[in-house]
């Protein structure tokens, strides 16, 4: 393809990353526009770009994308006053933001203008803990929450070619729905590992390398379920109707973490309905399994306790 030429608005971890890809895959970033004149300066020594600024007017004619990356509830303004430039042409400009919550729409004012507008969200954590440099190859080749009208979305694709990854469409109306499912799919699990290390704790006080503890088993079941599919991979108790060891790891849970106990009983429910997918378990096992689940679950327990 064509090396592309791309301005950033937006300095943080993600204008970083991606425009780091984009620089390293032979595109040229334009601009680098942010609030603050150091993360653009930061930003811009990263991506080898000499244009850095907080105003949006150092933007050069000929760019031909233009990627907000601020965080959501900047995106509206910031497309707003891309729209007020008098002095920039937008025909054959495309503009994108990196949004999980909001859609194509949010751009309405640069589309009225007359740019290609599309939402952009990498399905992907961008931690700012981390450097940018050490994220990069974790979001190469990665998938592209998109919408848009038919224009948008094959610019769309054009830029996740550019960026070694692919496209997902997201129907507008569920867009949250979509954005819920990123929040699982990250958040969600670094809670789950944050369970694992409240029950390794327990088990071995003093002891911090619970990940390798569970490190093989957590990759065997990724494995097993990208090999098959998450019915067809699941295991254990539940998978089994084994109702009386469910109840005694309820019963354990008591002793040693009451506070996970409506962790376990909301996802020992979900575990159930997933066994029942799987098609492993009677109907009397799945009342079983729910009753005992629910039982526990109308339980009181200590916040103080939480881990």
């Amino acid at each position: 393809m064509q090396p592309l030429r791309i301005a950033i608005v937006g300095a943080g971890t993600v204008g970083s990353v991606l425009g780091r890809i984009l620089v390293e895959n032979g595109h040229r970033v334009t601009a680098v526009v942010s609030r603050s004149l150091s993360s653009a300066r930061r930003c811009g020594r990263l991506l080898s770009c000499r244009t850095v600024s907080t105003n949006l007017e150092v933007i050069p004619q000929g760019t031909q994308v233009i990627m907000i990356t601020t965080p959501h509830g900047a995106v509206r303004d910031v497309a707003r006053a891309l729209a007020r430039l008098s002095s920039f042409s937008w025909r054959g400009v495309a503009v994108c933001h990196a949004s999980g919550m909001l859609t194509a729409e949010a751009l309405a004012p640069l589309s009225n203008a007359g740019a290609t507008v599309f939402s952009f969200h990498p399905i992907q954590t961008f931690p700012r803990e981390f450097p940018p440099r050490k994220i990069v190859p974790l979001a190469r080749g990665i998938v592209y929450g998109v919408d848009g009208r038919p224009a948008g979305i094959r610019k769309a694709r054009m830029l996740a070619r550019a960026l070694d990854g692919t496209t997902l469409l997201v129907p507008p109306e569920m867009r949250e729905f979509y954005h819920a499912a990123c929040v699982v799919a990250s958040n969600h699990l670094t809670t789950l590992l944050g369970i694992l290390a409240a029950f390794h704790r327990e088990i071995a006080p003093g002891r911090r390398d619970f990940l390798k503890t569970f490190t093989p088993i957590l990759r065997a079941t990724l494995e097993n379920v990208r090999a098959t599919s998450p019915a067809k991979a699941l295991t254990g108790p539940v998978a089994r109707g084994g109702t009386e060891t469910i109840a005694r790891h309820f019963e354990a849970l008591k002793q040693f973490a009451p506070a996970l106990i409506p962790y376990y009983a909301r996802m020992t429910l979900e575990t159930v309905r997933l066994a029942m997918e799987k098609r492993t378990l009677t109907s009397g096992q799945v009342q079983d399994l729910m009753e005992l689940s629910l039982s526990y679950l109308e339980q009181p327990f200590r916040t103080e306790e939480s881990h």
